[in-house]
């Protein structure tokens, strides 16, 4: 039985589509069950629509504690063995994150530059080399345990542009290879 994948997003779907490709390929011996984001005119939800794959909006509400509420049973009744963060902005309650195996792929090496301007801060701090990690997501914001990372060189013109450019390339080869080295050791939910 092939794991189920439940991808959330926010924007473009570069990294979903990444995954998308995989799995359509068959380097991936997994279903994408839905995509979902909280905002409903974004591309991703075109890119998963035009491969078939059933997508759901849920948009933020004023009520944080009613949304958390939603998203969780909106992915549970997805019954995932697998949650992939693929540019989902915005941070999950706690029993999201104890509950489902749930990854990200952030544009750092963690534990450096957490956040949402991880790009902009590797550039603001100076450093020669940042990067990418896919990692396990907890309670905090970045700080859940390293499952990979790769290496990506700042080059002396590098604006942020440019630099989140080429980590977004770095990235779409790492979810993968994340994903393939996990589907072996989910439990898989009984539907």
């Amino acid at each position: 039985m092939s794991a189920r994948l439940v991808i959330l997003a926010s924007g473009q779907g570069s990294l979903a589509q990444s995954i998308i490709d995989a799995q359509r390929r068959g380097d991936l011996d997994a279903k994408i069950v839905a995509v979902i984001s909280d905002r409903p005119e974004v591309n991703v939800l075109k890119r998963a629509e035009y491969a078939g794959i059933p997508t759901y909006v849920q948009p933020m509400l004023k009520d944080r504690a009613d949304w958390n509420r939603k998203i969780f049973s909106l992915v549970d009744f997805l019954h995932p063995d697998l949650v992939i963060s693929a540019g989902f902005m915005r941070i999950l309650s706690p029993d999201f994150v104890t509950y489902f195996k749930y990854i990200n792929c952030h544009p750092a090496l963690l534990p450096l530059f957490p956040g949402a301007h991880a790009v902009r801060d590797a550039l603001e701090a100076g450093v020669k080399v940042t990067g990418a990690t896919v990692h396990w997501v907890d309670a905090g914001v970045d700080t859940g345990e390293i499952i990979r990372q790769v290496e990506v060189k700042v080059l002396p013109d590098d604006d942020e542009s440019s630099l989140h450019e080429r980590i977004k390339i770095v990235e779409r080869s790492l979810i993968v290879a994340t994903i393939q080295e996990l589907l072996p050791t989910l439990e898989r939910r009984n539907v």
